[in-house]
Order: C-alpha cells, then structure tokens, then sequence
C-alpha cells in the first residue's frame, strides 16, 4: 500500500541559515538598557540598538563557524606579522550619546592596543576597537554601515556566509576595499581558502596559512 501526504517532505523544509531575528521599533534608550540588564551576560543571543531600534541576534551555526574562524584568521594574521591585538569579542560597544549600542561578532583593538593593555576598557575615555567584524548571512533590519561609522570603527568587516566585505572608514562613513588597512598585503582570496580548508581540517588549514604568510606576507 502507498501512503501519500500533502506535508512536504523535511528536505524540502526552509531553516534559518545562519541567525534568528526580533526586531523591536520605537524602544526608548532607557528601555534598551533595562533589556540589557535583564539578559545578562551569560548568554549567546546579541543586542544592536540603534536610535529606537533593537534587534536581537540568535547565532546558528554556519554563523559560529564563520565568526570563530575569521575571528582565527585574523588572529594568526597578528602573530604571523608581528603585530599587537587585544581581542574584545562579543564586548557591548554602548555610546548614549549617540544612543547607539553593539556586540559584534568580534572587535580587536590593534594600531591601538598600547592604549588599551593591561585594563578593563573604558569606551567613555578609550577609542572604539580598530576591526570590527559582523557575520550576517540572514537579512539584518540595522544600518550596520551608519552604526559603527557613528561610533568611529576604522575598519568594518561584514560577511555574508560567502563573501568578505571590508569598509574602511573615511571621515564619517566608509568605502568598501578590496584590501584590508589592517593588512595590506592579505589578499580576500586567503580568507576563503582558509574557510574552504577548515571544513575539512581547521588545524591544517591554520599551518597552510601560517607558512603563506610567512613566505608571502
């Protein structure tokens, strides 16, 4: 006997692919930061505010994958050319003034790391991270170019699940580069395969990059 079905098949189901929204309008500053407060900080979900707009960030996880290994990438990039990093993760970027508020998926202070070792970060006295970077493969209700220009990001790196945008700021709002500030002589080409290779094996894939930027960096 055949049974059929008018449900659709579980293959043929959508799933999110890399986050889960909410979207909040019209929340005074004040109310962002009761929400704030009632979270807390153990969690994984991430809070943008921006002039009256919350959005909330649930990571699955293509978007862990892609944090955490461009969040290496950059890493080994820092070693490999003598460079200085304080890694401030996830950390809230909170400006009232601007009521503007942000966890990034990664933020790394580097030209500045000397004003910032060795203290707690105080961003009413500090400058705002050098590299910011935002893993959004879903759609996102944030102007996220205007919110970290606003703050004073010198250099925003923004990935979609298969391509690298990098935005250097310039006065008050950002042009896209095809090469990082940070490091010029990286071409985009090197982040890619360094994702490519760590599907298959994330410690190979660190060695095959750490002897390119020796030999090529």
């Amino acid at each position: 006997m055949v049974v059929t079905s008018s449900s659709p098949s579980i293959k043929n189901r959508a799933y999110p692919s890399g986050e889960q929204r909410v979207i909040f309008n019209h929340l005074a500053w004040k109310d962002y930061l009761a929400i704030l407060s009632a979270v807390g900080d153990t969690r994984s979900a991430r809070l943008t505010y921006d002039q009256g707009r919350l959005e909330i960030t649930m990571p699955l996880e293509s978007h862990e994958f892609a944090s955490e290994l461009i969040g290496l990438f950059i890493r080994i990039l820092v070693e490999e050319l003598n460079l200085k990093i304080r890694s401030v993760g996830s950390t809230t970027l909170s400006y009232p003034q601007l009521e503007k508020s942000a966890e990034p998926d990664k933020g790394f202070y580097i030209q500045n790391q000397p004003l910032v070792a060795g203290r707690s970060l105080d961003l009413t006295q500090d400058p705002p991270p050098d590299l910011v970077l935002e893993v959004d493969i879903t759609h996102t209700d944030i102007d996220k170019l205007s919110l970290y220009a606003a703050m004073g990001i010198s250099e925003f790196w923004r990935f979609d699940g298969e391509r690298l945008c990098i935005y250097i700021l310039q006065g008050e709002s950002y042009d896209q580069s095809e090469v990082s500030a940070t490091f010029p002589t990286i071409p985009k080409a090197k982040l890619y395969q360094f994702l490519a290779d760590s599907r298959q094996d994330e410690v190979e894939a660190s060695r095959r990059l750490r002897q390119w930027v020796r030999e090529n960096g």
